[in-house]
Order: structure tokens, then sequence, then C-alpha cells
């Protein structure tokens, strides 16, 4: 049961070179629900979201284009970025981009105070840089080039060559931190999740860190360094401090003392940034390091990593106007397992919709519903003396809640939603068992056909408070026809079977019709 604290929740801030594919909502959906979860647990609730708009990439990619970066950035934001959030239904409480002015005074004032206490240096840097990941590459992380890049060597992730590039910039002392570095990941095992990204973090750092180049000279797209205005902060440097700019970090103590620390979800190809880099910034300015890092996986189609250069990328947009943004939601966090990577392919996707939600949960709906208003007259009836199978329905909306809440506890959202979906089969079974419409015909048999009909529409109201955070219109809807109490997001999901409602039902529309798709 939640004690009404306070979980303050991030996705990534998402680079504007490109548009958003499903790669992106996934993330997006994962950080939601968790944020949806929380506050319908009575947690005050922070979900933060956002876009990563600095960088040589960016001034690139806009160059390319016939823009400014800045216009780029808009454009990408308002056009694509922003629009996702709608698309598969994200509640988002901000939204931070990092050409704000609230961001840009406050990553300087966070350098300053780091440049103050003796954290940063000058000096020379020669390396093989990704401008695709930001990055300066070791050698273990560079592949050799196939194609076009044939002799060539390319970086593991994006598949295309590294730039050798020589520098004078600013260093960040953060060798000085890899002891206290390992000595969070021992004393907290959680920090770090999975235990897969928890083992690539600490073998990591085991092996030794070097100083962090945080600023650059070649190019102006970015924040100026405080003391130096002919360099800009390195693009990540920058991008990490979102979380707590957008936090009040500089400007709003309250505030900050009140979100701070947070849950950072990522994709496992940002992790060393968020688990390594990350915190020891903010141990050597003296800030709690966040509650928790945790790195899911890739989605893969064909085997590979979803990415626009490799047309791999599906754009959100093409699920969600044949299957809703329900079922985009439900796919995603229940086909895969949170944290490890997940196959994408549109047969699979059709399938669990047809099966799981039109027929699992929806059918089973609006069966219910159907059956209170034709034998009920669309009153909730009243039971009479429960059966072991009646009680067994009972127990079930308990366990379930249960084991949900408990997965949650450790972000397994797939799990949560396996938890739930025990009581929507047994549920079903329960109806076929018991077979209303066949006691329905004997007047003898009332008080039984009021018991089984009270007692599956209670499972049915157990399952709109549970599923909330995944479908929210579908269970909207579900809780309308209920005539449960005010909004369906009001009631407690860690007492989701302890829901109150009215006194009669509403006729129900099918909550996830019958699609024929082809995707040939």
């Amino acid at each position: 049961m939640s004690d009404g604290s306070s979980f303050y929740i991030t996705t990534p801030i998402f680079y504007v070179n490109d548009v958003p594919h499903i790669g992106h909502a996934y993330t997006e959906v994962a950080a939601d629900v968790l944020a949806r979860w929380h506050r319908q647990s009575g947690d005050k609730t922070w979900l933060l979201t956002g876009t990563d708009e600095h960088g040589q990439k960016i001034l690139r990619t806009a160059t390319a284009n016939g823009v400014t970066p800045q216009e780029w950035a808009d454009r990408l934001v308002e056009t694509a970025w922003k629009p996702l959030l709608e698309t598969v239904n994200i509640a988002n409480d901000d939204f931070i981009r990092t050409t704000e002015k609230r961001h840009e005074v406050n990553t300087q004032k966070f350098l300053q105070h780091l440049h103050d206490e003796g954290h940063i240096y000058t000096g020379e840097y020669e390396g093989f840089y990704c401008v695709g990941c930001e990055e300066y590459k070791q050698p273990s992380d560079l592949v050799d080039g196939t194609g076009e890049y044939v002799g060539q060597q390319v970086c593991a992730i994006h598949s295309k060559p590294v730039e050798l590039l020589h520098e004078k910039n600013y260093f960040f002392k953060m060798s000085a931190f890899t002891d206290r570095l390992l000595e969070l990941y021992e004393s907290n095992p959680n920090f770090v999740q999975p235990e897969s990204a928890r083992n690539e973090v600490l073998s990591f750092v085991k092996r030794g860190l070097a100083d962090l180049s945080i600023s650059r000279s070649s190019f102006d797209w970015g924040i100026k360094v405080p003391w130096d205005e002919s360099h800009v902060v390195y693009v990540w440097f920058d991008a990490l401090l979102n979380y707590i700019t957008a936090a009040g970090y500089g400007q709003d103590d309250e505030k900050f003392a009140s979100l701070w620390p947070a849950t950072h979800i990522v994709g496992k190809d940002i992790l060393r940034f968020h688990a390594v880099i990350w915190p020891a910034m903010l141990m050597a300015a003296g800030i709690e390091v966040p509650k928790q890092v945790f790195g899911h996986g890739w989605l893969l189609v064909g085997g590979e990593k979803m990415s626009k250069s490799k047309l791999t990328g599906i754009a959100p947009q093409q699920i969600t106007d044949t299957f809703g943004s329900d079922a985009f939601r439900y796919y995603f966090m229940s086909a895969i397992t949170f944290g490890q990577d997940g196959s994408f392919s549109w047969e699979d996707l059709s399938a669990r919709y047809q099966a799981e939600l039109a027929n699992g949960f929806g059918n089973l709906a609006s069966r219910v519903i159907a059956m209170v208003v034709r034998y009920c007259d669309g009153t909730i009836p009243t039971p009479g003396e429960f059966t072991a199978d009646d009680e067994a329905i009972i127990a079930t909306e308990k366990r379930a809640t249960e084991g949900a809440v408990d997965a949650i506890s450790r972000l397994a959202i797939h799990e949560a939603i396996a938890s739930v979906w025990e009581l929507v089969d047994e549920l079903n079974g329960y109806i076929t068992s018991q077979e209303p419409w066949g006691l329905a015909k004997d007047p003898a048999n009332r008080a039984r056909l009021e018991t089984v009909l009270y007692t599956a529409l209670r499972g049915l109201g157990t399952l709109a408070v549970l599923l909330s955070p995944v479908v929210p219109e579908a269970t909207a809807k579900l809780w309308t026809a209920l005539g449960g109490t005010g909004d369906v997001t009001d009631q407690r999901i860690d007492q989701a079977w302890k829901w109150t409602g009215g006194d009669t039902v509403a006729p129900l529309e099918a909550l996830f019709p019958r699609i024929e798709a082809s995707f040939d």
C-alpha cells in the first residue's frame, strides 16, 4: 500500500534530429503507466518528459534542411514530439526543452558551481567521436564497417563511421568518483536495474573511469560555458541536467526538495550516461543521486534495433490509427518483458488485440453489462448467499491487486498486467460455468442469477480500476457503464476491489471493436 510519498519519474529527453518512432513511444508509455499507477496509489506524482535540442547532430540536421537549429527544433517539437504525447495518451506533468531559459540559466549555475569547487580543469583530448551518439567512443565500442563502410571503424549502435577529433576542452574530474560510485552500486543494488543493466554498469566502472570532456569549441550550438563563451557545454552534460532544472534546481528550492530524487526510465543504449556520469555529476555538486535508473531493452524489428537510418522505424500513428492508443499501450507493456529486448510484428499485435483485448477483456465487459440490462433492467442486482465459486472470484480480485502492486514496485509492468489478466481469465471462466443465461430461464433461480451478475460486475469494476493506467480510454468507458462513482482514476488502485458505484449500469459499446487488418 502506498504511504502517499513523492514519486518523480522521467523519460529521457529525446533528440529532435528526426521524428519519433515506436521505440520512443514505448519509453513514454512505460513511464506514463508507472506515473498513473502511483497517482492512483495516492502518491504525489510528477512525470517529466521533453526534448534535447543542442549538439552537433542537431546543428548538422538543421543545416542540411536549410534552417537554423532553433527553427528546426521548434518545428520538430510542435509537429512531432508534442503530438506524440497525444498519440499514445501520455499524462505528463511537464515538458522541458533544453533551449528554454529555465534550463540554460540553471545549467550554467550548476556548471559554475562545479568549476568553483575545483571539479573542472582545462585539457586536451583526441578520440573517435560518434555524432549520432554525441559521444567519444572506446575501441571496444567500434566494429568493422560493412557495405559502403567496409574498411572503416563504425559505431556499434549507429553503424556509421566515427570521426577522429582533437580538441582543447574543459574536463570534469569524473575519475575521482570511481570509488564512490562503486560504493553506491554495492550499498544500493536497486539503484541500477534490471540486474543485467546493473552488471554492465558495475563492470564498466570497475575498469576505471576517465575524466569527461564537458565542452566543445568547434561549433557554437549549445549552452555557453559561463566563464568562457568560446566553449559550449557538451550536449550530454547539458541534457542530463534537465531532470533537476525542470524540478526547480537553481530557482525553486521548495519545489526541488519536494520532488527530487527521481526514477529515470531510459533505453539501455544510454544507460552509462544515466548510471555513471549523472550520479557522479550530482555527487560533485553535493546533490542527492537519483532514486533509481532503470534501463529497458530495445524494440527489435526484423531482429534489428528500431532505427530511422536503417528504415526499421515505425511511426506510432501507423499503429494507433488502426488499433487505437489503448491497444498500443497494452501491447507494448504486456507483450515485452520490461527490461529486456522485445520483437515487434504486426501479426503479433493483431493476434493479441483480438484474443486478449477484443475477446478477452472487451467481450467480457460487453456480455456482463448486456446481461444486467437484459435480466435486471439495468439495475445492479443484490447478491444472495455467496458460493465457493463466487468467493473464488473475490479472492482473485484481491490476489490480482496485490500481485500487480508488488510488480509495479519492482517496475515489472508486464508482470503487473499478467497478474490483472488472471482476473480477466477467471471471470470469463466464471461466466461460462455459471451460465447466467440459463439461470434467467427459471424464476426459481432468480437469487442465484443476481448473485452471479453482481459478482461479475464487481470483478469488472476491479478490472476497470486496475487497468486504468494501461488502457485509460477503455476503462473510463467501462467505469461510466458500471455507474462508478466519480472518475475511475479517483479509486485507490491498491484497494481496487473496494470500488464504489451507483445503482444502475448503462449500455456499453464495444471497447475493442473487431479489426480486419492486412499486413501485406
